[in-house]
C-alpha cells in the first residue's frame, strides 16, 4: 500500500465569509480560529459563551494535492481515508460531492479511483454546524439528556463526543473539524483487509497465537502471507510463509515458554510483536504490525455468598481493580498529543494505578492511548460512546451505530489491556430510577440498543472479550441496575446525596465504578484563567468554571463539617483538596479492607478537559491535586490502613500482590506534642491477594474526656525488610477538633545525582503539609503527608519530575511549604 499523507496545512473559512485562513489538518475550527486570533481563549475568564456562538456556524476545509501519474497507473484501488471527521460533512474531489458522513466516531473510506486525476487534485469538505442540527432535530423530537442547562440539548440526535455540548465539568464547545488523520491509500495487486488476533493458553503453559487473515485479491498475480513474531527480547521466534488468495485464512503460531502480561503491580507487560507482510514476487503490497501481550483476561460474574461477584481474571488470578475514570483530555482536540497522554498514564502508574475506565460520553481514544496501557499495564474498561441520554433507534441511526461500533471494536480488540466492553453510562439506572418523560418507544429502543444490537456487533466482532451492558448494571433487563450485591455500582450518596464520609463504611459494594468528591485546583491553574478580582469563588468567572449548579456550597458544607473556616482564597482551595482526598481515601480503604467481597474502586474522575472546579485527582495542566497523592497511598500495592471508632483503632493489611509479604505492623499512639502516650508492634504475614485485620487497639483507658480525644493520635507504619511500605495515621475527632499547635514547619533543600530532596521537620504535629514551587511544577515523592514533631521527614523530588530544569538554589528560593494549620483564619 502507498499512502498519500493529506495531513498539514490546508485552508479554511467561515461559509459566511469570503476570505481563507491557513488550517491545520488533524485539528479542528476552534484551535483554526485561535491561530488565527479570530476567537479569544476559551478557557480564559467567561470567553466560553463568547467562543459558543461561532459554532452556529458552517466551515469549509480545503487542500490542493498532487498524485503522480504513476501511482494511478499501479494502483488497481485507491481509496479515501478519514478516520475521523467531526461531525456533519459533505465531502466533495474534484467538485463531486463524495459522502454525507454524521458520526464524529467512525472511520470511513470512500473509493475514489473514478475522481481522482493525474497531478492536480481538490478536496473540499464542509462542516455543517452541529448546533443548528442538533437544535432542529430536538423540535422535531425532543430526546431526554441529564445536566440540563450545562448541555446543549438534543445532542443524543448526533453521533458526536456527548461532552463536547457541556457537561457538568467541561465547557460547551461544540467544535469542528478533520480530527484525525486523512489520506489517500494506494492499494496494488491486494491488501490485508482485516486481522483479527486470539489467544488459546494451553494447560502446558504455551500459548497458541490464532491469526484470522482476511486479504482482498485485485487481479490473478500469486500473492504470498508472510507473519513473523518477536519476542520481547527482540529475538525472532517464529515465522510463517503461505501462498494466499483473496479470502481468510487462518495461521497458528506457537509459543512454548510464553512471557505473561500483567497489570501494573501484579507482573510486568513483555510485548510481542506480530508483523504481517502481504507480497507479489518480491514486493511488499501491504502490511501490518501489532504489539500484543499474551494473557487470558475476562470479567468473573457468578454467584457467591453475598450476591454476585464482578470482578477482573488476569491469567487465573482476581484482582481488585484501582483506577479512575479517564475523559477526554482537552476540548479543543488538537492540544490531545502522545507525549500529553503518556503523562497522565504515568501519573497512573505513579499512583498504583492498575486500572482506567474510558468514559461513554467522550470518544474513542487515539491507538497510542492503547499502545500506552498495554505498555504501562492498566486495564481498559471501554464504554461504547453512549452516557446520561436517551436515543432514538431509527433506521440511519441504527445503521450508524452498526458501522461505529464495528470500526472501533476491531481497531481495539488485538491490546493486552482491554479488560471489557461495557454498552453506554448510566442509562439502564436512569431508565429505572431517574425522573424524566419516559416513553415506552424510547424504552424499548434502549432494549434493542444496548441489550441486543450493540452485543451482537461486539461478539461478532470480538467475541472473547466480556461485554456489559451498562455502567452500572446488574446485568441488564432493567433488574436493579444499581445493586449493591451484584455488579457495578455508582455511588454518590457522599456528594449528591451530602453524606458523611462514614457512609462509604456502610457499603459493600461488589465493583464501584464511580464515586466522587469535588475540589478546587491548584491557584497556579486558578491564575490562568482569572484575574486578581475574579479570585472569590463566587465571583461569575469562578462559577462558569464551576459547572455543577452545587459544586460550590457542597464543598463548603463539607469544609465546614470537617475542617476551619480557610482564611483565605488559596487556604479555601487547598482545605477543599484535602477534603476531596479524604472523602476518596474513606471509600477505597474500606473496600480495600474488605478485599474478595468488593473487587474494584475506579473513583470519578481522573482528569480534566479545562481549568475548572471537579472531581478530578489531576487538574487540566497536570498537576496533582491532594487526591492524587492520596491515591498513591491508598492503592499501594500492600496497603496498611485504619478503621477508627470511638476510642478504637482497627489496623488491616491488604495486599494485592502475588506475593506472600512479611513484615512488622508498628503503632504509636501520641499527643499533640507528639510525645509517644503508647506504643506497639506486631509481626504479620499477609497471604497473597488478601486482606486481614490485624489488631484492634483499645485506648479507652487513655482516651478518658473530650479534651484528651482532641489531643491525641495513632501512627501507624508497616514495615517489610526494614522499609516502610504503607503508613497513615488516625484521628478520633474531626480536624476541625483537633487541638493543633503552630508546627513551625522547616524544611532544607539539598541535590543529589538525579535528585533534590527535602527534608521537612515541625517543632508540633503537622498535618497535611503541602509543598510547592512558585514558578516550577514538581511531582513529589509524596505530598500533603504529616509530620509528628521531632521526627523529620524526607521527600525526594526526581530532576525528570520537573516542569523545567532548575538549580539548588532555585527550588530553594521557590520551596513553598504549609500546613492545615497555616489554613485557619488567625486573628
Amino acid at each position: 500500500m502507498i499512502k498519500l499523507d493529506l495531513n498539514g496545512m490546508w485552508r479554511m473559512k467561515s461559509a459566511l465569509e469570503e476570505d481563507w485562513i491557513p488550517a491545520q489538518v488533524p485539528g479542528s475550527v476552534a484551535s483554526d480560529l485561535l491561530r488565527a486570533g479570530l476567537i479569544p481563549d476559551p478557557y480564559y475568564k467567561e470567553q466560553e459563551y463568547e467562543v459558543f456562538g461561532h459554532f452556529y456556524n458552517d466551515y469549509e476545509y480545503e487542500r490542493e494535492f498532487w498524485v503522480e501519474p504513476s501511482l494511478l497507473e499501479a494502483a488497481d484501488q485507491l481509496e479515501l481515508c478519514c478516520e475521523g471527521l467531526d461531525t456533519i460533512a459533505d465531502i466533495h474531489l474534484n467538485g463531486v460531492q463524495l459522502a454525507h458522513t454524521f458520526n464524529m466516531h467512525r472511520t470511513y473510506r470512500f473509493a475514489v479511483d473514478e475522481l481522482i486525476t493525474p497531478g492536480h487534485n481538490l478536496l473540499h469538505i464542509r462542516f455543517h454546524s452541529p448546533v443548528q442540527y442538533v437544535e432542529r432535530k430536538q423540535k422535531e423530537l425532543a430526546l431526554w439528556a441529564a445536566n440540563g442547562d450545562y448541555v446543549v440539548q438534543g445532542f443524543p440526535h448526533l453521533r458526536k463526543a456527548h461532552h463536547m455540548f457541556g457537561w457538568d465539568w467541561g465547557p460547551k464547545l461544540p467544535d469542528s473539524g478533520i480530527w484525525r488523520d486523512i489520506y489517500l491509500a494506494a492499494y496494488e495487486k491486494g491488501r490485508l483487509d482485516d486481522v483479527y488476533l486470539t489467544q488459546k493458553h494451553q494447560e502446558s503453559g504455551s500459548v497458541m497465537l490464532d491469526i484470522r487473515v482476511s486479504v482482498e485479491q485485485y487481479g490473478n498475480a500469486p500473492l504470498e502471507l508472510i507473519t513473523e513474531l518477536t519476542a520481547p527480547d527482540g529475538n525472532r521466534l517464529v515465522s510463517d510463509a503461505r501462498p494466499i488468495a483473496g479470502g481468510t485464512d487462518h495461521i497458528q503460531l506457537h509459543v512454548d515458554e510464553p512471557e505473561l502480561w500483567w497489570p501494573n503491580g501484579l507482573g510486568e507487560q513483555p510485548l510481542y510483536e506480530l508483523k504481517l507482510w502481504l507480497r507479489s514476487g518480491s514486493a511488499t503490497v501491504d502490511d501490518q504490525v501489532y504489539r500484543v501481550g499474551l494473557r487470558t483476561l475476562t470479567v468473573r460474574n457468578e454467584p457467591d455468598q453475598w450476591g454476585e461477584s464482578f470482578e477482573f481474571v488476569i491469567n487465573g488470578v482476581s484482582i481488585f481493580a484501582m483506577g479512575a475514570n479517564y475523559i477526554p483530555e482537552d476540548n479543543i482536540r488538537d492540544r490531545h498529543s502522545i507525549e500529553r497522554t503518556e503523562r497522565l498514564i504515568r501519573d497512573c502508574v505513579e499512583a498504583h494505578f492498575n486500572c482506567i475506565r474510558v468514559w461513554g460520553g467522550g470518544f474513542y481514544p487515539d491507538d497510542y492511548f492503547y499502545d500506552l496501557c498495554d505498555q504501562y499495564g492498566l486495564i481498559v474498561w471501554q464504554d461504547h460512546m453512549f452516557a446520561c441520554a436517551e436515543y432514538e433507534m431509527n433506521e440511519e441511526f441504527s445503521k450508524e451505530i452498526i458501522s461505529e461500533i464495528a470500526d472501533n471494536v476491531r481497531r481495539i480488540r488485538h491490546h493486552a489491556s482491554l479488560g471489557l466492553w461495557c454498552g453506554n453510562n448510566e442509562m439502564e439506572m436512569a431508565w429505572v430510577d431517574w425522573d424524566f418523560p419516559k416513553r415506552e418507544k424510547l424504552k424499548t429502543d434502549y432494549v434493542k440498543q444496548f441489550e441486543i444490537i450493540i452485543p451482537e456487533i461486539t461478539k461478532a466482532h470480538d467475541p472473547n472479550t466480556f461485554y456489559w451492558k451498562a455502567s452500572p448494571s446488574s446485568g441488564g433487563g432493567f433488574d436493579e441496575p444499581n445493586a449493591y450485591h451484584r455488579g457495578d455500582v455508582h455511588y454518590w450518596e457522599v456528594w449528591h446525596g451530602d453524606k458523611k464520609f462514614t457512609e462509604y463504611r456502610k457499603h459493600y459494594f461488589r465493583f464501584c465504578s464511580e464515586f466522587g468528591f469535588q475540589s478546587f485546583p491548584l491557584l497556579k491553574t486558578v491564575r490562568t484563567f482569572t484575574e486578581p478580582g475574579d479570585r472569590n469563588i463566587f465571583t461569575p468567572v469562578m462559577e462558569s468554571h464551576q459547572k455543577n449548579e452545587a459544586g460550590n456550597g457542597k464543598i463548603l458544607a463539607g469544609i465546614s463539617d470537617n475542617f476551619l473556616n480557610p482564611k483565605d482564597f488559596s487556604s479555601l482551595l487547598y482545605v477543599s483538596q484535602l477534603l476531596q482526598a479524604e472523602a476518596m481515601r474513606y471509600g477505597v480503604e474500606h473496600w480495600r479492607r474488605n478485599r474478595g467481597r468488593c473487587m474494584g474502586s475506579i473513583y470519578w474522575q481522573l482528569n480534566d478537559c479545562w481549568p475548572v472546579a471537579s472531581w478530578s485527582s489531576l487538574d487540566y495542566y497536570g498537576r496533582w491535586k491532594a487526591l492524587h497523592y492520596s491515591a498513591k497511598r491508598f492503592h499501594a500495592p500492600v496497603l496498611l490502613s485504619a478503621e477508627e471508632e470511638g476510642s478504637q483503632v482497627k489496623l488491616c493489611v491488604t495486599n494485592d500482590t502475588r506475593d506472600q509479604v512479611k513484615g512488622t505492623v508498628v503503632w504509636r499512639l501520641r499527643d499533640g506534642s507528639s510525645a509517644i502516650v503508647q506504643q506497639g508492634s506486631i509481626d504479620m504475614e499477609a497471604n497473597p491477594l488478601s486482606a486481614r485485620e490485624w489488631v484492634t487497639l483499645d485506648f479507652s483507658d487513655v482516651i478518658v474526656s473530650d479534651k484528651i480525644k482532641r489531643n491525641v493520635y495513632v501512627e501507624y507504619e508497616l514495615l517489610v525488610d526494614g522499609a516502610v511500605v504503607s503508613d497513615g495515621y488516625a484521628l478520633f475527632v474531626k480536624p476541625k477538633h483537633y487541638q493543633l499547635q503552630q508546627p513551625e514547619l522547616h524544611a532544607v533543600v539539598s541535590e543529589e545525582d538525579d535528585c533534590f530532596v527535602i527534608q521537612v521537620q515541625a517543632s508540633q504535629l503537622a498535618l497535611f503539609v503541602e509543598l510547592d514551587f512558585t514558578n516550577i511544577d514538581a511531582i513529589f515523592e509524596d505530598n500533603y503527608f504529616h509530620v509528628s514533631a521531632g521526627e523529620p521527614k524526607q521527600i525526594r523530588v526526581m530532576k525528570a519530575n520537573l516542569s523545567k530544569p532548575a538549580s539548588l538554589r532555585t527550588l530553594q528560593d521557590e520551596l513553598q511549604i504549609r500546613s492545615l494549620f497555616d489554613s485557619y483564619l488567625t486573628l
